[in-house]
């Protein structure tokens, strides 16, 4: 074992001097030779130490083309060795993808390609690519304060609470105040659609509690933040009447912004079984309707939503919300 950790030491150390010297396409080729050796003898954990530690050390030196090379050759390696998603291959992946140069080409087709190498060993449990994945190039795409990419990779993890915080530095630097209940409404409503229930309250509440411009606590000043609360505690109750009702109440402020209505029907077909729409021009509501009506048992559901439930939150519904054009997120 020692004379193993021996001679890949010794190789590391001699494309190390290449690099040094300045001999980049030396030391580049060198690298790749000893990776297809390795690989033939399928001494996967030598050819992946190897790899990765060519690749950092040819980005540290600005040799970006050809660190960027053997990154995605560490990425074929990965998915050849069916290595399994572990905390340290994905510090290993991200490492890389922060030493890579934000401009270059090759940084978007090797995160392309981790996220995919994390899909297939996955046994496709996760077919957007592993959420810690996601979660930490979020992570690294916030510290750059590229609020578009970090949103979308945090919206495919589960860290509600990383996303919200960031979505509050996201409004604060960028966005309009009168647009703060929407960036967080927009988030809620994807998460749902990806099935994502638990991160999606993670994420209201923590926004709502530590973002300067929200009155904390419910009920919220905002009317969409109202909607967003009372959706989040239907799907615990799985109740159709519920969900659809409230539907009716806040129609004003789902129009707000019309990728809220295609979101919904989905959230509709997922948690309370509401089929596809049929017709466009039959619209949210009258979807709602029908499917609320087509069933045996609603007027038992209606029966047992309680009064005083109904009470408390009829007292905090309004319609009166200012049409405002959204900030484009996506």
């Amino acid at each position: 074992m020692a004379t193993k950790s021996g001679g890949i030491d010794r190789v590391l150390a001699k494309c190390r001097a290449c690099v040094e010297g300045g001999n980049f396409y030396e030391a580049h080729q060198m690298y790749r030779t000893l990776y297809f050796r390795y690989k033939g003898q399928k001494k996967y954990t030598e050819a992946l130490n190897l790899l990765y530690n060519g690749s950092l050390t040819l980005l540290q030196h600005n040799q970006h083309s050809s660190g960027a090379d053997l990154a995605m050759l560490m990425i074929e390696l990965l998915n050849t060795a069916m290595t399994p998603v572990t905390d340290d291959n994905i510090d290993k992946v991200v490492k890389l993808f922060r030493a890579m140069n934000p401009d270059c080409q090759e940084r978007h087709q090797y995160m392309v390609a981790s996220i995919r190498w994390s899909t297939k060993v996955d046994n496709q449990q996760h077919k957007l690519g592993h959420p810690d994945l996601h979660q930490k190039i979020g992570l690294l795409f916030w510290e750059e304060k590229n609020y578009v990419q970090a949103r979308y990779h945090f919206l495919h993890s589960t860290d509600g609470k990383g996303c919200a915080t960031m979505l509050i530095e996201y409004h604060l630097m960028r966005g309009y105040t009168s647009e703060v209940d929407m960036f967080i409404a927009q988030a809620v409503l994807q998460y749902l659609c990806l099935q994502n229930k638990e991160t999606a309250n993670d994420a209201f509440q923590t926004f709502t509690k530590n973002h300067p411009q929200v009155k904390r606590g419910s009920p919220y000043i905002h009317p969409l933040l109202n909607f967003i609360w009372f959706l989040l505690l239907a799907l615990e109750g799985g109740r159709l009447t519920v969900f659809t009702i409230l539907c009716e109440k806040y129609e004003t402020s789902i129009k707000r912004d019309p990728s809220y209505k295609e979101y919904l029907d989905k959230i509709g077909q997922v948690f309370f079984g509401v089929p596809p729409p049929r017709a466009p021009s039959q619209g949210l509501i009258g979807n709602l309707i029908q499917s609320l009506f087509s069933g045996g048992d609603d007027d038992e559901d209606m029966m047992q939503v309680s009064s005083s439930s109904w009470g408390s939150m009829a007292s905090s519904m309004t319609t009166s919300t200012r049409e405002i054009n959204p900030v484009e997120l996506d």
